[in-house]
């Protein structure tokens, strides 16, 4: 987020994927040590099968949150639903809180 100049405004991160797959997640979430954009595996470019060209991983949230063949990141000040997120899926995705589904009346 350093190279990239994000805003001092900015509170959340959108992740834009291949083929219309969105999620996002807050900063803060985004700048814990073991979050990585991935875009090698053993010395090679990350392959499709794998996610490539660029893939995130978000080791303490649901998998919805680690996308695959993510294109851009979007630095916003409001957070934006990603595409499970607006099918009900929690956006907080915290497996530790078993925190899996939006609560919706």
């Amino acid at each position: 987020m350093e190279t990239a100049q994000v805003s001092e405004t900015a509170k959340f991160a959108t992740i834009e994927c291949d083929g219309g797959y969105t999620t996002s997640l807050p900063l803060e979430d985004l700048s814990i040590d073991n979050v990585l954009l991935a875009y090698g595996l053993d010395g090679k470019d990350l392959p499709p099968q794998n996610g490539g060209p660029l893939r995130i991983v978000v080791p303490n949230k649901y998998g919805y949150k680690n996308a695959k063949w993510v294109r851009k990141l979007k630095f916003t000040q409001t957070q934006e639903l990603g595409y499970w997120e607006v099918r009900g899926y929690s956006n907080t995705a915290d497996p530790f809180l078993n925190d899996r589904y939006a609560n919706v009346p």
